[in-house]
């Protein structure tokens, strides 16, 4: 090779050293300052104490505070938006969760795309819901719930936590492919005001997650019919799975972690680790043991995987259930 050649390379290799070494010795340093990690939500909510857990265990491994800023509204559009615009340093985190996959088609004109603009960093967790019903509905199984429906049709209704929310999308999901059932939807602010009416007869179903019904369930004011993920769940293990009647059927909540678009990839990396190890943990898993749910886990390319279905599944019902943001 020509000396010159050879200079020239020596020369463009220490040309592009310094970029690449600063990239590392930066996620090698990370964190140095707080981190935030943003809640469209209120605090108090099982979005809040999950971004709390793993705020605390990311906090306790990587020497800084893990800060959770709640800004809820608009179905946690806002919180992402904010984390969308931050600077992608990884000090903005976002805590991802099943809104924003339903929230790529419900709402019309979002001033983001969730999954070009917020970057996969891990996922969290998966929750389940159940199906459960008034004692005057004359069910006691889910496929002799189908025959009621579709016997008495109109008759029946349900109660969600609000239009667009993952306990009115997977009943939605349930009438579709239980064959189309004619059941009403009534919609409130929030799943606590739509138990109450359950447990008055005022509406006859309603997805709910398993914490604030269960004791209902255990003193037989209100009747189980089936768990929403594909698998049962460990707290009600005779609870079938609504997927055992209705082939396919599937709804859960979802959450992971995201960042904003262009987050180093080292510094992504060095979190879904942590997140990983927080998952792997036997006190961590008893945490999302008492929040109904299981650990994912998994690389930053398995959550985005998820999301990308999670939204592709989504879009589907609220186009076939004619869904629309009020």
């Amino acid at each position: 090779m020509p000396p010159s050649r050879r200079r020239f390379l020596r020369l463009a290799a220490a040309v592009a050293a310094p970029p690449l070494l600063s990239r590392l010795a930066w996620a090698e340093t990370f964190p140095s300052r707080p981190v935030r990690i943003t809640v469209g939500f209120a605090a108090g909510g099982p979005n809040d104490i999950l971004a709390r857990l793993i705020g605390q265990w990311c906090s306790e491994r990587l020497g800084q505070p893990f800060v959770i800023e709640n800004r809820p509204g608009a179905g946690s559009n806002i919180a992402t938006d904010a984390v969308v615009r931050a600077p992608p340093d990884g000090y903005a985190l976002l805590l991802v969760g099943s809104p924003n996959a339903i929230n790529a088609t419900l709402y019309r004109k979002l001033e983001f795309n969730f999954l070009r603009d917020i970057a996969p960093v891990a996922g969290l967790s998966r929750g389940a819901l159940v199906m459960v019903i008034h004692p005057s509905v004359p069910a006691n199984t889910i496929a002799e719930f189908i025959a009621y429906a579709k016997a008495n049709p109109g008759k029946l209704s349900y109660g969600s936590g609000g239009v667009g929310g993952i306990t009115h999308i997977a009943a939605e999901l349930f009438k579709l492919e239980a064959g189309g059932l004619d059941i009403q939807h009534v919609p409130y602010r929030g799943v606590a005001p739509a138990i109450t009416d359950l447990l008055g007869g005022q509406v006859q179903v309603v997805f709910v997650n398993l914490a604030p019904s269960i004791g209902y369930i255990n003193s037989g004011k209100l009747r189980a019919l089936g768990i929403t993920t594909a698998a049962r769940s460990e707290a009600l293990p005779n609870l079938p799975a609504i997927g055992e009647f209705v082939p396919g059927y599937e709804a859960s909540s979802v959450f992971g972690i995201g960042a904003p678009k262009g987050t180093p990839v080292e510094i992504i990396d060095r979190l879904n680790m942590e997140i990983n190890a927080a998952l792997a943990d036997s006190g961590f898993k008893a945490h999302l043991a008492s929040l109904d749910a299981a650990g994912l886990g998994g690389s930053p390319a398995d959550f985005g995987k998820l999301m990308a279905s999670e939204t592709e599944k989504w879009a589907k019902v609220i186009s076939l259930a004619k869904i629309k943001q009020e």
